[in-house]
């Protein structure tokens, strides 16, 4: 179609994959809508697209110039482009042509620091930004994702009525909400990424212990994670997982999924969270284990030699001594609820790192909100997601979902098992980096006192930290390593 002049309710820059789904996606909900990519072929092949699904009201601009002049004012445009330069670039190519009040939103994975140096550069010019995390991958981008808007308010009521109406739809209602000012919206996008990475390492540990200490194969996989797909761990991840197992290899014999080298991928989201948790101080052990377990996955060669190495050195496989005693369904029912508990501590931490960024830069977050809307669209989406909402609808002020009296009570149920299943996979000599860093921040947190006692007065000998006492106010120094000699000297006289 040609676009007659200021047609357009909305314009969208970076036509990749991610791009051309969220173009469709607005344009099939009825809302006028101009493309533009550098590349023109990318155009074009959106513009066929939109006429074969139904000739959708999508416009291919193929200059920066025609591409903002076809929107009406005051303008939004949506940019989905690789995070850092290409990103600028963008923004520099528009920026010639947009006004005060237009808008521009970066729907990347962006470092939210980035984001808020361009809502001041932006500003200077009286334009307004939004950053937002966009969660679902393509298909969310096209039937409904999970939007995280943070920045400018005025950006996102430009807008609010085609957000609610192109996110996915909840039955409380459409998977958006404006987050907050600044880079929040990209600081939530990264933290759900952080989850979403210590989801996935729990989940493939769950799957590495039914496999080699249950023996269980493909087509048992495929229907235990469809089983509890139907329960409280019911989710996305679960539910692609059951999938994945049922898939055949056309190349071979067998599932495909024993064909898939054992290398992980991974884009920096997680990283970012995790960095941002030590830089808060917030304990983020699982989301930390799974980044660990990507680096180590990466070096595939090293641990093929590892394993003959440690073999000739005289390690043998324990698996099998473990295996022979199992009770096949006990072990699965174990998994489910050690997985669960597993899990409720992974968005624990999430939970609480956004809560000290929030208060660090003042956001006045919302995080029974968050978990509403990461109900549909997004990664994580799960059913527990509104169980989250109802904890901080009860109590803004939580400490710690595992705090909250309903969840403090299912971790307690859960927590036999969950001891039963990394028991025997540290036996079987199977690692769950994972379920150990949750199960080791439960007990952690739990306990009212830790041996960090003995820390402090190890600090307080060789640095002279000092340290407060339990029974008695103030900071003290104590000579250790004098006493403890005179001690010494003490023993020798009564001996």
């Amino acid at each position: 179609m040609e676009a007659s002049p200021a047609l357009s309710r909305i314009g969208l820059a970076g036509l990749a994959v991610m791009g051309q789904n969220l173009a469709l996606n607005i344009a099939e909900k009825g809302f006028p809508i101009s493309v533009y990519n550098r590349t023109t072929s990318k155009v074009d092949e959106t513009v066929d697209r939109a006429h074969n699904e139904g000739n959708l009201p999508l416009f291919g601009q193929y200059n920066p110039r025609d591409f903002v002049l076809s929107i009406q004012r005051p303008r939004s445009v949506i940019i989905l482009v690789k995070a850092g330069l290409p990103v600028d670039q963008t923004i520099a190519a528009l920026s010639d042509h947009l006004e005060p009040g237009d808008a521009i939103i970066d729907g990347g994975n962006e470092w939210y620091e980035n984001t808020e140096r361009r809502i001041a550069q932006a500003s200077e010019r009286g334009i307004l930004y939004l950053g937002m995390g966009v969660s679902g991958g393509e298909d969310g981008a096209r039937h409904g994702p999970s939007l995280m808007p943070g920045g400018s308010f005025q950006a996102y009521s430009n807008v609010e009525d085609i957000l609610k109406k192109v996110a996915a739809q909840v039955d409380d209602g459409p998977c958006v909400t404006y987050i907050g000012e600044g880079g929040s919206g990209n600081f939530v996008k990264m933290v759900h990424n952080g989850i979403e990475y210590g989801d996935m390492q729990l989940i493939s540990e769950a799957y590495d212990v039914l496999k080699h200490v249950g023996g269980l194969s493909n087509s048992e996989l495929a229907a235990i994670f469809s089983e509890w797909n139907r329960g409280e761990l019911e989710s996305f991840l679960i539910e692609i997982s059951a999938d994945i197992f049922k898939v055949k290899d056309e190349h071979g014999d067998g599932e495909l999924v024993d064909k898939i080298l054992d290398k992980t991928g991974m884009k920096g989201t997680g990283k970012w969270t995790v960095q941002q948790a030590a830089e808060l101080s917030i304990a983020a052990p699982t989301i930390a284990a799974s980044l660990d377990c990507r680096y180590l996955s990466g070096l595939k060669e090293e641990r093929e030699s590892a394993a003959e190495v440690l073999k000739e050195a005289g390690m043998t496989d324990i698996v099998g001594s473990v295996r022979s005693g199992i009770d096949k369904k006990k072990l699965i029912e174990d998994v489910r609820q050690a997985l669960y508990a597993s899990k409720i501590c992974s968005y624990a931490q999430g939970m609480n790192l956004l809560r000290a960024k929030s208060l660090e830069k003042g956001w006045n977050l919302n995080l029974g909100e968050l978990a509403r809307i990461w109900k549909g669209g997004c990664i994580i989406r799960a059913v527990f997601l509104d169980r989250i909402k109802k904890a901080y609808q009860r109590n803004p002020n939580l400490a710690s979902l595992l705090v909250d009296p309903e969840f403090a009570r299912e971790m307690v149920q859960r927590q036999a098992a969950w001891r039963r299943v990394v028991g025997l996979a540290i036996s079987a000599g199977i690692s769950t980096p994972g379920m150990c860093a949750s199960l080791a921040y439960f007990d952690t947190y739990r306990r009212a006192r830790l041996p960090a006692n003995l820390v402090q007065a190890q600090r307080d000998l060789f640095g002279a930290h000092t340290y407060e006492r339990v029974d008695r106010q103030g900071s003290y120094h104590t000579e250790w390593t004098k006493l403890a000699r005179n001690a010494d000297a003490g023993v020798g006289i009564f001996n």
